[in-house]
């Protein structure tokens, strides 16, 4: 690895001459591979191949890259696949979090942290995953669909547009855009583009991040900082102006001895958690845990969501609950459990405690995907959206089902025709694979409408020549 001199005698202040060494050398292997398990679709699961993440339940490390893109339970939202030091996350949310909270998942594409965090958060929270980069926030919207949660808001903005939500999160995580350094076994680009400038633009830019967004964490609230990063100035020191600038105290984490996760490297007397290469199985990483200081006002979490209504936003109004079909309802569990909305040609269902969150964010925010997105306008009729198919809680007794084999799977995410069995009813029908709902179509008998989302399709024409899948190694 053609590594910048200045990294490299960076790198060797923050580490030390025989850390350094060390270090180097585990750049020059193989990156590690690493999945997790999404246990509301696949519960009992694991990788016939796979050894456990230590710091992640539902994490496992795999001896190949899977080619998950042929793979129809990966679009079926089974797993996710996720670097292992980022798991790490999970640590922090059960140490911390033990009741329902609203957290903010501030720069969450791809989807990685936003889809752990939403299998651990207690039963009964919100999530709030935002990205401000439109491609990319397209794409986290795809993976917290495909992950099935109906208690999450994805949303496509800037920091400082949450700036009005004042005192409005529990929990905020701060995945940094930053200079990258912990991933340059994985991405090229990052060790061509690094720079000592970049890093000043780098730990300059995180700051206006968490100043714009540190007054919409309640007092007493959680914010998780992360990069991908080892220099001390976009880790360390920005931890420390976080602590004395805008006011928080450093939280410890409980980690095992046995994960080899290092400390902080820039002498300071709080603590840090540093996942580097030659210690850990796993890319770079670092994360601190703050509480804002403060009182915290203890409030019933149904009270406080619904107690700060603000004036609807433009095409903001909830449609009346009497208006949407029954048979609508029907089509998810427990539908009295919802607030329902049309969106455009579109009816969603969200938590029903959440009804005034969700319209307090639609009148600050650009939403682009809340609950369970049920069923969409077609002329005179509704049909079951996709968005349907991935939630765990769409009822599985509403549709006729037909099991697809692999090579039909794999048509159907193309968005090809398929043929059903003869058997099959005509009318709509709920694709399945290995049990496992991968969408809808609309069966005609001598053919089926494929149903899928256009945007989500795979894309390739062909396939590898050897398929590696991590439930089937």
């Amino acid at each position: 690895m053609d590594l910048s001199r200045d990294f490299i005698d960076r790198t060797r202040k923050l580490l030390g001459e025989k850390e350094m060494d060390a270090f180097l050398q585990a750049l020059d292997t193989e990156s590690p591979v690493s999945i997790r398990l999404n246990r509301k679709k696949c519960m009992d699961t694991v990788p016939p191949q796979g050894s456990p993440v230590p710091w992640c339940k539902s994490g496992f490390y795999l001896a190949s890259r899977p080619t998950f893109t042929f793979d129809p339970l990966f679009h079926a939202g089974c797993y996710y696949v996720q670097e292992a030091s980022s798991m790490i996350l999970e640590q922090v949310l059960r140490q911390y979090v033990h009741g329902p909270v609203i957290m903010l998942d501030l720069c969450a594409a791809p989807g990685g942290k936003s889809t752990l965090a939403r299998s651990i958060l207690p039963e009964g929270s919100m999530l709030v995953a935002n990205e401000v980069m439109r491609n990319r926030a397209q794409i986290l919207a795809e993976n917290l669909i495909k992950w099935g949660d109906p208690g999450v808001i994805v949303t496509g903005n800037d920091p400082a547009d949450f700036a009005p939500l004042e005192n409005t999160f529990d929990v905020i995580l701060t995945d940094v855009p930053c200079s990258g350094e912990g991933m340059f076994r994985k991405d090229p680009v990052a060790v061509e583009e690094w720079s000592v400038e970049n890093v000043g633009l780098c730990w300059q830019r995180q700051r206006r991040i968490l100043r714009d967004i540190w007054n919409c964490l309640k007092p007493g609230g959680i914010l998780i900082y992360s990069t991908c990063t080892y220099n001390r100035e976009e880790n360390e020191d920005n931890v420390r102006w976080i602590s004395e600038e805008l006011g928080a105290d450093i939280l410890p984490v409980d980690v095992s001895d046995d994960w080899r996760i290092s400390g902080n490297l820039a002498g300071y007397d709080f603590p840090v958690y540093r996942f580097l290469p030659h210690h850990t199985v796993g890319e770079g990483l670092f994360m601190a845990v703050l509480r804002k200081t403060g009182e915290w006002k203890d409030q019933d979490l149904a009270e406080r969501v619904s107690s700060r209504k603000e004036k609807k936003g433009k095409g903001g109004g909830r449609m009346p609950v009497a208006k949407v079909p029954d048979y609508v309802k029907s089509w998810i569990k427990s539908p009295e459990l919802y607030a329902w909305y049309v969106e455009g040609d579109g009816i969603v269902a969200l938590p029903a405690a959440y009804g005034s969150f969700y319209e307090r964010m639609k009148s600050r925010l650009r939403i682009l995907h809340a609950g369970i997105t049920v069923a969409a306008l077609k002329g005179k009729d509704f049909v079951p959206a996709h968005a349907l198919a991935m939630s765990v809680y769409q009822n599985p007794d509403v549709f006729e089902k037909a099991e697809l084999t692999y090579e039909q799977a794999v048509s159907y995410l193309r968005k090809e025709a398929v043929v059903l069995p003869l058997e099959v009813p005509k009318g709509l029908v709920m694709v399945t694979y290995r049990q496992l709902p991968l969408g809808f179509v609309k069966n005609l008998g001598n053919r089926a409408n494929n149903l899928y989302p256009q945007e989500w399709r795979i894309r390739s024409g062909y396939l590898p020549e050897q398929l590696v899948f991590p439930l089937d190694m």
